[in-house]
């Protein structure tokens, strides 16, 4: 679900505070970005929040989440964008950052 060596590198680029930093900010934007997924149909702003989130978990490595968000991108811009199942995507957002929360809290990701 999370590349934690991708989170070590994070860490290592940028320092565990900006990494606590960048990943509040994600979490925050991501946060409402997912409200908007769940909140109904599929709308033109798909898969531009979809590509958002794609970028964001992968370089957090939310790699689960990375890849579900991908396939909906690309579904989205192809007119597909009832096809995307967002339920599995808000669902493993919300597994992933309960997990990355988790890491936090004990001092494991930053």
């Amino acid at each position: 679900m999370i590349e934690w060596n991708r989170l070590a590198e994070l860490r290592a680029e940028i320092g565990a505070e900006a990494l606590a930093d960048v990943a509040a900010l994600f979490l925050e934007e991501a946060d409402e970005v997912v409200a908007r997924i769940a909140a109904g149909p599929p709308d033109s702003r798909l898969e531009a929040e979809l590509h958002f989130l794609k970028g964001s978990a992968l370089n957090l490595g939310l790699k689960d989440l990375s890849a579900l968000c991908q396939e909906g991108e690309r579904r989205a811009g192809q007119g597909d964008g009832a096809g995307v199942d967002l339920g599995r995507i808000v669902a493993v957002y919300r597994a992933s950052k309960a997990a990355f929360l988790g890491a936090l809290a004990k001092g494991d990701a930053a």
